[in-house]
C-alpha cells in the first residue's frame, strides 16, 4: 500500500464498537439525521431494516427520520416499510418535473429531495444482518470530527453455501485491482462499494449522482476529487448478510463500475456500451445475451431548481 493510503488507513479507520451510543448523543447537539432505504421488492427484508433503525430512533434520539424511497416495487414493500415505522417515498414522485430513471442512483439522488437531515445514512433493504451499530458507526465519525464528510462501512460478506467470507465478489475482482491501478490513494478502502454508507448533506448536493450501480464508485471518487482523501473515513460493521446475485447480473454491474473509474479517470477512449454475455439456452448450446450498459448521470442536486426551491421554503 502506498504511504499515502496507509497512513490515511491508520487514521480514517475504526470500529462500530468505537462510538458508544452514550458519546454520539453528546456529540450530536443540533445535527439532525436522515436514514434511507433505497427498495426495490424488498418485502421479505424491509420491515426487519427499518423496525431495527426506527427502535434506534426512539430509544436514542440519534435518527431524525427513517425514510423507504420505493423505485416502483410490484410486491409489498411500501406496505411493509410503513407498517414498520418509516415514511415511504416514491421515487417516481419526488422531483417529478424531472422524470424517473431506473437505477439504484437514481433513488438514492431523489432521497435527498425526499429528506431533511443534515446527514444522510443509507442503508440496502435487503440486508438480513442488519444490527443498530449499522447506523451507530456510520454517524461516529460524523458526529465527532468535522472534517469527516463520507464514511464508508465494511464487513465480511459471507457468500451461502461457501466455506470463507467468498461475498464482494464484483469488489475483489474488479473494483479493488482497478482503484488500485487509477486512484491508488483508495487503495485502504476496504468496501469500495459498500451500500451502507453515510455522509454530509453539504457533500452530498454538491456530488453527481450516477443513476445505476455504478452510484457509490462514483461518490466515492467524486469526494476524493472534490474534498480530499482525508473527508472518507471507514468503519467496521462487523458481518453482512443479504442476498446474492447471479453471475451475469455481477458482470453488468461490473461493467458500469469500469466506465465510471475511467470516465473519473479522464479516459478519452472510445467505450462500447454493449456487454454481450453467454448462457446455456434450452438447445444445450450457449447463447448470447446482450445488455446495454449506458452510464448515465444527475447533476449535483444544489444545481437543480427544484430543490433549491424546496430548500429554501424549508
Amino acid at each position: 500500500m502506498r504511504p499515502d493510503a496507509r497512513r490515511w488507513y491508520e487514521r480514517r479507520t475504526s470500529a462500530a464498537a468505537d462510538w458508544p451510543v452514550i458519546a454520539l448523543q453528546r456529540a450530536k447537539g443540533t445535527s439532525t439525521v436522515s436514514v434511507v432505504l433505497p427498495a426495490l421488492d424488498e418485502e421479505a427484508t424491509v420491515g426487519a431494516v427499518v423496525r431495527c433503525v426506527r427502535a434506534l430512533a426512539d430509544s436514542t434520539g440519534l435518527v431524525d427520520e427513517v425514510v423507504v424511497v420505493d423505485s416502483g416495487s410490484a410486491d409489498g414493500t411500501a406496505a411493509a416499510a410503513a407498517a414498520a415505522g418509516a415514511r415511504v417515498a416514491y421515487a417516481a414522485t419526488v422531483l417529478p418535473a424531472l422524470g424517473d430513471r431506473p437505477g439504484k442512483g437514481e433513488v438514492l439522488w431523489k432521497s435527498l429531495a425526499a429528506t431533511g437531515g443534515d446527514i444522510v445514512a443509507f442503508l440496502d433493504a435487503d440486508l438480513e444482518s442488519v444490527q443498530p451499530h449499522y447506523v451507530t458507526g456510520l454517524l461516529g465519525p460524523l458526529l465527532t470530527d468535522p472534517h469527516v464528510a463520507l464514511v464508508k462501512g465494511f464487513y465480511e460478506r459471507p457468500l451461502a453455501g461457501a466455506t470463507e467470507a467468498a461475498g464482494g465478489r464484483v469488489t475483489e475482482l474488479v473494483a479493488r485491482p482497478l482503484l488500485n491501478l487509477v486512484f491508488p490513494a483508495l487503495a485502504g478502502v476496504v468496501q469500495p462499494l459498500s451500500g451502507e454508507y453515510a455522509g454530509r448533506r453539504s457533500l452530498l448536493e454538491r456530488l453527481p449522482f450516477v443513476s445505476g450501480y455504478g452510484v457509490e464508485t462514483g461518490l466515492l471518487l467524486d469526494t476524493l476529487t472534490l474534498a480530499g482523501l482525508d473527508a472518507i473515513a471507514q468503519v467496521d460493521l462487523g458481518l453482512r448478510r443479504h442476498a446474492h446475485q447471479d453471475h451475469l447480473a455481477l458482470g453488468r454491474m461490473a461493467a458500469e463500475i469500469i466506465q465510471v473509474v475511467l470516465a473519473r479517470a479522464g479516459s478519452d477512449l472510445a467505450l462500447s456500451t454493449a456487454l454481450t454475455q453467454f448462457r446455456r439456452g434450452c438447445s444445450g448450446d450457449f447463447e448470447p445475451v446482450t445488455a446495454d450498459v449506458v452510464l448515465t448521470e444527475r447533476p449535483p442536486i444544489e444545481t437543480v431548481p427544484a430543490y433549491a426551491d424546496r430548500a429554501r421554503a424549508s
